[in-house]
């Protein structure tokens, strides 16, 4: 049987480490919500890093923007060279992308029969299908 991952609300972690900070056993709440106590412990060790509500792994563009702009980097030349290096990343990818496809069509093109000038084209060999 695949094993069922639950998602659990902001409000209720935070009602749920009220309830811990009260004086409630965690091995108690644990039972109560069906759910390993580490959950519960994990849950204490974020709130105390701050980091409660936050997704795991990278944050979004969005979420990063809105991050630096709260830690106060809202001046005008850091946020034009956070837009040039985006910039140049995509302009890089696109020059990857670029002679992948000019080295794929000089294959192809290698691959045509050469035209006999007497008005036929050539045309790639079939593909064996």
């Amino acid at each position: 049987m695949p094993k069922v991952y639950r998602r659990f609300s902001l409000e209720f972690k935070r009602s749920a480490l009220s309830r811990l900070a009260s004086g409630e056993a965690v091995a108690d709440l644990a039972r109560e919500f069906g759910m390993h106590r580490q959950l519960l412990y994990e849950w204490m060790e974020a709130a105390r890093e701050n980091r409660l509500g936050r997704r795991r792994g990278r944050p979004g563009r969005l979420e990063a923007l809105a991050h630096e702009a709260s830690v106060g980097e809202t001046d005008d030349l850091a946020l034009a060279r956070r837009r040039i290096a985006e910039l140049e990343r995509k302009v890089g990818q696109q020059t990857v992308e670029l002679d992948f496809f000019r080295g794929a069509l000089r294959r192809i093109e290698a691959s045509r029969p050469a035209n006999d000038g007497l008005g036929v084209t050539g045309s790639s060999p079939r593909s064996g299908r």
